[in-house]
C-alpha cells in the first residue's frame, strides 16, 4: 500500500511540477538544513534550526515577487514519500531529481553548525537542469544574529545566481526589520515549525501565538499560525 501511495503523490507531484512549468519566473527549492556539528544548545534546538532556517530562507525569498517558491510541506511530503532528506542522502543528482518534479530551477541544499553561538550557513545550490553545483553560498555572525544572518543569506545567492533582485528600499527594510526582531521570537519561530513538522499542533500554536502576542512584529508567525488554524 504504501508503495502505490508513493506512486500516486509522485504522479500528483509531477502534474504540479507540468503546471508551475507554465510559469516562468525561476523555481526555487530549500530543503531542511542539516546540523554541520554544532554545540551548545541541546539536539531539540539544533532541529528546530534544520526546518527554521528552511522556511525562514523561503520567507525571504518569497519577498521577491519575480522568483516563485515551492511550497514546503509539498516537498517535504515528496522527501517523506522517498525516504530522502536524511544525513548523507541528499546530493547533487537527488537534488536534480526532486528539483524537476517539483519544478524547480534551482535546489537548495543548506547546512548550519553552531559552535557555541558562532553561527556558520552554508547553501549549496543546485541548478536541476544540468545536475551541477553552480554556487556555493555563506553568512557567519552570532547567533543573536541568526534572522539578518538569513536575509544577507538570501541577497547573497540571488546575486550568486544573478537573479533579480529585490528593489534596493525593500531589501534595506528587510534588513533593518530583521534587526529589530529578537533573537528569542526567532528561537520561538524555529520551535513551532518543527512541533509542526512532528503533528504536534497543539505546541505549534500555542508557539505562534506567543509570537503574535509578545513580538508582533515577526509577522510570519501569524501567517504561520491561521495556515495552521485552517489546516492549510
Amino acid at each position: 500500500m504504501r508503495r502505490h501511495s508513493a506512486l500516486a503523490m509522485i504522479a500528483v507531484l509531477a502534474l504540479a511540477g507540468v503546471a508551475s512549468a507554465q510559469d516562468s519566473r525561476p523555481g526555487i527549492a530549500v530543503a531542511v538544513w542539516e546540523n554541520g556539528g554544532s554545540y551548545g544548545q541541546d539536539a531539540e534546538d539544533f532541529a528546530a534550526l534544520g526546518v527554521g532556517l528552511q522556511q525562514m530562507l523561503m520567507n525571504e525569498f518569497a519577498e521577491n515577487g519575480a522568483l516563485r517558491m515551492v511550497d514546503r510541506s509539498q516537498l517535504k511530503t515528496l522527501m517523506d514519500e522517498q525516504d530522502l532528506g536524511a544525513s548523507g542522502r541528499m546530493d547533487e543528482s537527488t537534488a536534480a531529481r526532486i528539483g524537476k518534479i517539483v519544478g524547480a530551477r534551482y535546489f537548495i541544499m543548506g547546512s548550519f553548525i553552531d559552535w557555541y553561538g558562532d553561527m556558520q550557513l552554508v547553501a549549496r545550490i543546485v541548478n536541476t537542469e544540468t545536475s551541477e553545483l553552480v554556487t556555493v553560498s555563506r553568512a557567519r555572525g552570532e547567533r543573536e544574529e541568526l534572522f539578518s544572518l538569513v536575509v544577507q543569506l538570501a541577497q547573497g545567492i540571488t546575486e550568486d545566481l544573478s537573479l533579480p533582485a529585490l528593489p534596493r528600499q525593500v531589501q534595506q527594510e528587510r534588513e533593518e526589520r530583521a534587526e529589530r526582531i529578537p533573537h528569542e521570537a526567532v528561537r520561538l519561530y524555529t520551535k513551532a515549525l518543527l512541533y509542526a513538522d512532528r503533528g504536534d499542533n497543539d505546541r505549534a500554536i500555542e508557539l505562534f501565538s506567543r509570537i503574535t502576542q509578545d513580538f508582533q512584529q515577526y509577522t510570519e508567525a501569524g501567517e504561520a499560525l491561521e495556515q495552521l488554524r485552517s489546516g492549510t
